[in-house]
């Protein structure tokens, strides 16, 4: 609810208690310009990029200052007014304010002014800039100046190439002194190892001595970079912008599901970076380094081809070869165990959880998970599995139990309690070789998996399945937000969504499912919809597997 309204450049915005007016017009889609001002971080008023004419209120004459200027006529300066602007970061919203912003004559002088003091010891086009295509100086440049450059001295030279850390290096030329780095280490990740020396254009960014810059929240410091000082390792020099798209995701890193967008190549289906997609709920506007170098898990150690007996299969052959092993153990669900992925979709493990049980009559349900790992305060999740929400809620609504642990299964195995076991996933919390030794004791173990690990090493029969980003899905995580995350690759090889696996499956045993489509299964766990549509969403994948004969 809006505490008040606001007017700039006479369009009513709305506001909230404690809102700036930069704040505002970024809430409403509106641009002011900036550098130094971030919605995530506290606001130093630095840059002056922001600066606005905030009208007095009726019967107050506005503030002016003493100005010099140049009368072509005398050829001297002489004397005149123009009226004091105010930062838009630094300015609260007062209700029934008027604010002008791009209409105002003086305050795009005072932009083109900014940008020119910005540009003395910088380039104005810099294409091997990594930032190219994306920078902020470039875009200001093109819209507030567009005038050229009118110092012919040297520039000042300052330190280029300087390795931060182990993935970020800097360059100080580049650098506008926004000192949003220095306030992503001290406000985010609690740990002020940044900070600004020198003075006038001799201003630098330093690494505190004895330190380098190490903490879990690194790539921020680049992420908020508005211009090309900041680079990472893991992106500097791959690739170029203007050849990326971005789709939705949700970070698969740890039980937080950060929102991201995952940008990626159309022309060699590879993804390239992850960036922090905002949402104050669940992420605020941030992802920890872990989650941010997780997207190579989208195309390495994949499973892409089926394999039967450990070698590679047509997966038609896979899928008949699959069915035959399961066929004719219909309501012989003591001697079945179903194993549900903490790293898969619940629509994924949906699927799997429900032909269990109406098929076979499976009452055991286990979890196939990554073990825990490091956690903290401010993002990162003990638990390193993006849906282990999802997958209790899979077996609630179905009236199941709530899934045990691969330790209980190894245990189980260890009694002759299973025959066969239909598994999704690959990795497993438990000691692998002794899962694998209990597993290779089966009469059938069929395992759905888009990545090669103990699971899918030991089956009989495996299927590759997608990976979250190669098929939409719905991802719960440790707060019970439940999220969407979009197709954004052409899945690889032989791989399909595991839920088209499990209906094709259940099909070829001659099992009919009342879904036959992801937003199906989707509806059953979250009634309506979950989220907004993308501006450009995927298409909905084939309810059936298509194999070519």
């Amino acid at each position: 609810m809006a505490d008040g309204t606001i007017k700039i450049d006479g369009r009513t915005v709305p506001f909230e208690k404690g809102d700036t007016v930069i704040k505002a017009a970024y809430k409403a889609g509106i641009d002011i310009p900036h550098y130094c001002w971030h919605p995530g971080l506290s606001a130093p008023a630095n840059c002056r990029m922001c600066l606005v004419d905030v009208e007095p209120p009726p019967g107050r004459p506005k503030m002016q200052l003493d100005v010099l200027h140049w009368d072509a006529q005398t050829n001297d300066y002489v004397v005149g007014k123009k009226t004091k602007l105010i930062p838009a970061c630094q300015q609260p919203c007062a209700d029934g304010m008027s604010v002008l912003s791009d209409s105002s004559d003086e305050v795009s002088q005072a932009r083109k002014t900014v940008q020119e003091l910005l540009l003395l010891n910088h380039p104005v086009d810099c294409p091997i800039c990594d930032q190219a295509g994306e920078c902020d100086l470039q875009d200001y440049w093109l819209e507030h100046d567009r005038s050229k450059k009118r110092m012919m001295d040297e520039p000042v030279h300052k330190p280029k190439a300087e390795v931060f850390g182990e993935t970020i290096v800097y360059d100080a030329e580049r650098c506008i002194m926004c000192t949003r780095c220095i306030r992503v280490s001290k406000e985010v990740a609690k740990d002020p190892v940044l900070d600004m020396r020198q003075r006038g254009n001799r201003n630098e960014i330093f690494v505190a001595q004895g330190r380098t810059l190490d903490h879990e929240y690194s790539l921020m410091t680049e992420h908020v970079c508005p211009v090309g000082a900041l680079t990472s390792n893991h992106f500097r020099f791959k690739a170029r912008v203007w050849f990326l798209r971005s789709g939705r995701s949700v970070c698969q890193g740890c039980a937080t599901g950060c929102n991201a967008y995952l940008d990626y190549d159309p022309r060699d289906n590879k993804p390239y970076r992850y960036r922090p997609r905002d949402n104050e709920s669940v992420n605020g506007y941030w992802m920890c380094d872990s989650g941010m170098l997780s997207y190579p898990e989208a195309y390495e150690g994949r499973l892409e081809t089926a394999l039967v007996g450990g070698e590679d299969s047509d997966l038609a052959d896979a899928l008949e070869q699959a069915a035959e092993k399961l066929r004719g153990l219909e309501s012989d669900g003591a001697r079945v165990a179903i194993v549900l992925s903490a790293q898969h979709s619940c629509e994924d493990n949906l699927a799997l959880a429900h032909v269990g049980k109406a098929f076979f009559g499976v009452k055991d349900l286990y979890v196939a998970r990554r073990p825990d790992g490091e956690g903290d305060d401010i993002l990162m999740h003990a638990d390193k599995n993006s849906n282990s929400a999802g997958v209790r809620l899979v077996a609630e609504k179905l009236g199941l139990e709530p899934p045990r642990p691969m330790s209980a299964l190894v245990e189980a195995l260890g009694k002759d309690r299973y025959d066969y076991i239909v598994s999704l996933g690959a990795e497993v919390d438990c000691d692998a070789s002794r899962l694998k030794e209990k597993l290779s004791k089966l009469k059938g173990f069929v395992a759905l998996a888009s990545h090669e690990g103990p699971l899918s090493k030991a089956a009989h029969i495996a299927l590759p399945a997608a990976s979250w980003a190669e098929a939409a899905g719905t991802y719960v995580n440790a707060k019970g937000h439940a999220q969407l995350a979009d197709k954004v690759l052409v899945p690889r090889g032989a791989a399909h969504p595991a839920w088209q696996l499990v209906l094709a499956l259940a099909k070829a045993l001659g099992f009919t499912t009342d879904w036959k489509k992801r937003a199906d299964l989707e509806g059953v766990l979250f009634p309506p919809a979950l989220e907004e549509p993308s501006a450009t969403p995927a298409p909905e994948a084939p309810a059936t597997v298509e194999v070519q004969p």
